[in-house]
């Protein structure tokens, strides 16, 4: 009765797990919008990175989705398959090692990495491509709390230019979006972005772009995409860099190149010609300024 009962136990945890299995892998594999796009902050087609970038993230949540299913079957496979039956005595027969399941054991979780490996360097070597030259170049400079956006001159932008950003501060106030630090930019034209800190570790994130790059004093690092898509996106510090990180926010407009001259002219003439560069930038170990 008791070896029954344990049987009858197992075999509802054995159903209770494979229903449980059965039904994530119904809602994984739905096809509602936000399934479709693994759940990301953003929509396709905002830049041209964003698809490809939304492909990797879903298609390896499919891959490592049917790994986990094929594992579990095998695992409640072989509750069922070699569960110890009624009456049985004594241990089952012991096997040293096998040699086919040993070389299964390595070959697929080896070719698995490779597979991720190859996928993930082709696109990363894509979204980093840097070998033609950008229609804007726009120095990003991170400072603690705000940002300084530098156009330089080039193909678009006629004339150096910058906007800086006021230090931020808690006051309990509701943040005002529209005074935050915005950062503009073309809709269709490639942009680079160089990111430099003016004192400690920042990071540069937008969400609805998917990318995200660190900003590290005395060196410069690069974000290059093009913006497809014209709308208004919040952006934020992603690394924690002080007292007042949380309010390291900025927003960034994707506009027409009309709009986009007409806010380089405002700034022209609002008197901000000129780059504001590494002579503001200082160490914050030394509490000096370069």
């Amino acid at each position: 009765m008791s070896s029954q009962n344990r049987t009858g136990s197992r075999r509802k945890t054995i159903t209770t797990i494979s229903g449980l299995a059965v039904a994530g892998a119904l809602v994984l594999t739905g096809c509602s919008p936000e399934v479709e796009k693994g759940w990301l902050p953003t929509e396709r087609g905002t830049t041209n990175h964003t698809d490809r970038i939304m492909d990797l993230w879903v298609n390896s949540w499919i891959a490592a989705l049917v790994v986990g299913i094929i594992t579990w079957g095998l695992i409640v496979w072989c509750l069922v398959a070699y569960r110890r039956r009624k009456g049985t005595t004594g241990f089952p027969r012991q096997t040293s090692f096998n040699l086919p399941l040993e070389v299964f054991y390595l070959t697929i979780p080896l070719f698995m990495v490779l597979v991720f490996f190859y996928f993930t360097d082709r696109d990363q070597q894509a979204i980093d491509d840097r070998s033609k030259p950008a229609d804007v170049v726009v120095d990003v400079r991170g400072k603690q709390w705000a940002w300084d956006f530098n156009y330089k001159s080039g193909e678009v932008v006629t004339e150096d230019v910058h906007e800086a950003g006021v230090q931020a501060h808690l006051t309990g106030n509701t943040i005002d979006k529209e005074a935050l630090p915005t950062l503009y930019l073309p809709v269709g034209k490639s942009v680079d972005l160089e990111l430099n800190s003016r004192d400690v570790i920042h990071s540069f994130w937008v969400p609805a772009f998917l990318q995200k790059r660190d900003m590290i004093p005395g060196k410069t690092n690069y974000i290059r995409f093009t913006p497809t898509k014209e709308g208004t996106y919040d952006g934020k510090c992603a690394e924690l860099c002080g007292e007042y990180h949380s309010e390291m926010l900025f927003r960034v407009k994707v506009v027409s190149e009309t709009e986009f001259q007409a806010h380089m002219d405002k700034l022209k003439a609002d008197g901000n010609t000129g780059l504001l560069g590494e002579e503001y930038d200082r160490n914050p170990n030394l509490n000096e300024i370069k």
